[in-house]
C-alpha cells in the first residue's frame, strides 16, 4: 500500500483560496491519461484514474473500485458513480502543491484533498464471488 504522501493540507489551505477554479477543459486537460491518489489531512484516502471521454476509476484505496464519470455543472466537476447515481461536486484548482478540491465549494465544510500523480498502478480487485 502507498503511505508516501504529499505536503500537509494545512500548509495547502491558504494556497487554495488563492488558486483559480479549474475548467472542465483544464481539469480535463490535467487529469486524462493519470492516475491520482488524494490525501486529506496528511494521510491516504483515494485513488482516481481518469480515463477519456470523461470516464473515471475511484477506490478507497481497498481494491473495491467504482466506475464512472464526471461533468462540469455550475464550475465545478461533478462525479457520478455506477453504484450512487447522486452527484459528488468539487472545486478543482491546481497551485504549487498539485491539485487540490474542495467539496462542493462550502467553506463551512471545507475537505481539502491534494493529489499527486505518482505513477502507481491502481489495484482493482474482481466482483465479489460467491459459492
Amino acid at each position: 500500500m502507498i503511505r508516501r504522501f504529499l505536503i500537509p493540507l494545512s500548509l495547502v489551505a491558504t494556497s487554495v483560496m488563492a488558486d483559480t477554479q479549474m475548467s472542465a477543459e483544464a481539469f480535463d486537460a490535467y487529469t486524462r491519461g493519470k492516475t491520482l491518489f488524494y490525501g486529506f489531512d496528511g494521510v491516504a484516502y483515494g485513488v482516481e484514474r481518469y480515463l477519456k471521454n470523461r470516464r473515471v476509476i475511484w477506490s478507497f484505496l481497498d481494491g473495491d473500485c467504482k466506475y464512472g464519470t464526471w461533468y462540469e455543472d455550475s464550475g465545478l466537476i461533478c462525479f457520478v458513480y455506477d453504484d450512487r447515481p447522486d452527484p459528488q461536486c468539487w472545486r478543482f484548482s491546481e497551485g504549487p502543491g498539485g491539485l487540490t478540491a474542495r467539496f462542493e465549494d462550502d467553506p463551512e465544510a471545507t475537505q481539502l484533498y491534494e493529489a499527486e500523480d505518482i505513477d502507481e498502478e491502481m489495484i482493482c480487485y474482481g466482483p465479489d464471488v460467491g459459492v
